[in-house]
Protein backbone atom coordinates (compact mmCIF):
# COMPACT_ATOMS: atom_id res chain seq x y z
CA UNK A 1 0.00 0.00 0.00
CA UNK A 2 1.27 3.50 -1.13
CA UNK A 3 2.67 5.69 1.96
CA UNK A 4 0.10 8.92 2.79
CA UNK A 5 3.27 11.24 1.32
CA UNK A 6 3.13 8.90 -1.92
CA UNK A 7 -0.41 9.53 -2.51
CA UNK A 8 -0.32 13.30 -1.32
CA UNK A 9 2.30 13.67 -4.08
CA UNK A 10 -0.22 12.32 -7.21
CA UNK A 11 -2.99 14.71 -5.82
CA UNK A 12 -0.53 17.87 -5.95
CA UNK A 13 0.74 17.84 -9.46
CA UNK A 14 -2.25 17.04 -11.25
CA UNK A 15 -3.29 20.14 -9.16
CA UNK A 16 -0.05 22.25 -9.95
CA UNK A 17 -0.93 21.59 -13.50
CA UNK A 18 -4.48 22.10 -13.33
CA UNK A 19 -3.77 25.39 -11.94
CA UNK A 20 -0.67 26.65 -14.72
CA UNK A 21 -3.57 25.53 -17.26
CA UNK A 22 -6.19 28.06 -15.08
CA UNK A 23 -4.29 30.78 -14.57
CA UNK A 24 -2.96 30.72 -18.53
CA UNK A 25 -6.56 32.19 -19.26
CA UNK A 26 -6.05 34.98 -17.19
CA UNK A 27 -7.40 37.35 -20.31
CA UNK A 28 -10.60 35.87 -19.44
CA UNK A 29 -10.42 37.71 -16.42
CA UNK A 30 -9.81 40.73 -17.21
CA UNK A 31 -6.41 40.99 -16.29
CA UNK A 32 -4.43 41.97 -19.27
CA UNK A 33 -0.57 41.42 -20.03
CA UNK A 34 2.18 43.69 -20.52
CA UNK A 35 2.02 43.57 -24.20
CA UNK A 36 -1.83 43.89 -24.41
CA UNK A 37 -1.40 47.39 -22.09
CA UNK A 38 1.54 48.60 -24.50
CA UNK A 39 -0.54 48.11 -27.69
CA UNK A 40 -3.37 49.69 -26.59
CA UNK A 41 -1.59 52.72 -24.95
CA UNK A 42 0.04 53.14 -28.70
CA UNK A 43 -3.01 53.38 -29.97
CA UNK A 44 -4.21 55.73 -27.95
CA UNK A 45 -0.88 57.85 -28.47
CA UNK A 46 -1.82 57.44 -32.27
CA UNK A 47 -5.05 58.31 -32.03
CA UNK A 48 -4.21 61.47 -30.00
CA UNK A 49 -1.94 62.32 -32.48
CA UNK A 50 -4.09 62.42 -35.31
CA UNK A 51 -6.87 64.10 -33.47
CA UNK A 52 -4.70 67.15 -32.93
CA UNK A 53 -3.40 66.99 -36.70
CA UNK A 54 -6.86 67.27 -37.80
CA UNK A 55 -7.58 69.54 -35.34
CA UNK A 56 -5.17 71.69 -36.70
CA UNK A 57 -2.64 72.00 -33.36
CA UNK A 58 1.03 71.72 -34.03
CA UNK A 59 3.01 68.56 -32.45
CA UNK A 60 4.11 70.38 -29.20
CA UNK A 61 1.23 72.15 -28.09
CA UNK A 62 -0.22 67.82 -28.53
CA UNK A 63 2.64 66.88 -26.60
CA UNK A 64 2.05 69.66 -23.57
CA UNK A 65 -1.76 69.02 -23.69
CA UNK A 66 -1.50 65.28 -23.49
CA UNK A 67 1.46 64.62 -20.86
CA UNK A 68 0.69 61.20 -20.20
CA UNK A 69 0.41 59.66 -23.73
CA UNK A 70 3.53 58.32 -25.13
CA UNK A 71 5.36 61.12 -27.29
CA UNK A 72 6.61 58.39 -30.04
CA UNK A 73 3.10 57.08 -30.91
CA UNK A 74 1.77 60.97 -30.33
CA UNK A 75 3.77 61.98 -33.25
CA UNK A 76 3.36 58.83 -35.33
CA UNK A 77 -0.30 59.08 -35.06
CA UNK A 78 0.20 62.85 -35.85
CA UNK A 79 2.03 62.42 -39.17
CA UNK A 80 -0.25 59.30 -40.37
CA UNK A 81 -2.77 61.74 -40.24
CA UNK A 82 -0.60 64.96 -42.07
CA UNK A 83 0.42 62.43 -44.86
CA UNK A 84 -3.35 61.21 -44.93
CA UNK A 85 -4.79 64.61 -44.89
CA UNK A 86 -2.22 65.75 -47.86
CA UNK A 87 -2.65 62.80 -49.76
CA UNK A 88 -6.78 63.67 -49.87
CA UNK A 89 -6.12 67.44 -50.07
CA UNK A 90 -7.81 67.72 -46.49
CA UNK A 91 -8.49 70.87 -44.80
CA UNK A 92 -7.94 71.19 -40.77
CA UNK A 93 -11.18 71.76 -38.89
CA UNK A 94 -9.76 73.92 -35.84
CA UNK A 95 -11.76 72.77 -32.44
CA UNK A 96 -14.43 74.61 -30.88
CA UNK A 97 -12.77 76.01 -27.80
CA UNK A 98 -14.34 74.60 -24.44
CA UNK A 99 -16.61 76.99 -23.02
CA UNK A 100 -15.05 76.75 -19.52
CA UNK A 101 -12.01 76.83 -21.23
CA UNK A 102 -12.89 80.15 -23.56
CA UNK A 103 -14.36 82.01 -20.08
CA UNK A 104 -10.66 81.17 -17.89
CA UNK A 105 -8.68 82.31 -20.73
CA UNK A 106 -11.51 85.82 -21.50
CA UNK A 107 -11.31 86.75 -18.09
CA UNK A 108 -7.62 86.06 -17.87
CA UNK A 109 -7.65 88.32 -20.98
CA UNK A 110 -9.38 91.25 -19.42
CA UNK A 111 -7.44 91.08 -16.40
CA UNK A 112 -4.45 91.80 -18.77
CA UNK A 113 -6.04 94.15 -20.94
CA UNK A 114 -7.44 96.03 -17.70
CA UNK A 115 -3.42 96.01 -16.02
CA UNK A 116 -2.33 97.39 -19.99
CA UNK A 117 -4.83 100.10 -19.49
CA UNK A 118 -3.76 101.12 -16.28
CA UNK A 119 -0.04 101.43 -16.62
CA UNK A 120 -0.78 103.33 -19.98
CA UNK A 121 -3.26 105.84 -17.45
CA UNK A 122 0.28 106.17 -15.13
CA UNK A 123 2.03 106.64 -18.03
CA UNK A 124 0.33 109.42 -19.05
CA UNK A 125 -0.13 110.60 -15.43
CA UNK A 126 3.60 111.37 -15.75
CA UNK A 127 3.82 113.02 -18.99
CA UNK A 128 0.98 116.01 -17.82
CA UNK A 129 2.73 117.05 -14.69
CA UNK A 130 4.61 119.98 -15.22
CA UNK A 131 8.29 119.11 -15.15
CA UNK A 132 11.18 122.05 -15.14
CA UNK A 133 10.72 124.87 -17.87
CA UNK A 134 13.63 123.26 -20.70
CA UNK A 135 15.73 125.21 -22.84
CA UNK A 136 12.99 127.83 -24.55
CA UNK A 137 10.99 128.39 -21.30
CA UNK A 138 7.96 126.08 -21.75
CA UNK A 139 7.06 123.51 -18.72
CA UNK A 140 7.66 119.63 -19.18
CA UNK A 141 6.28 117.07 -21.30
CA UNK A 142 2.96 118.08 -23.32
CA UNK A 143 2.01 114.76 -23.48
CA UNK A 144 2.37 114.59 -27.64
Amino acid sequence: MPTPHAITRFVRLPLALAACLWLAGCDQLGIESASAVAAKREAEGKATGAGCRHAARSIEECYRENRRAEKAAVFAGWREMEDYMRENKLEAVPARPDPVTAKADAAEGDAVADAAEGAEAAEAGKSAKPGKPGKDGTAGKTGS
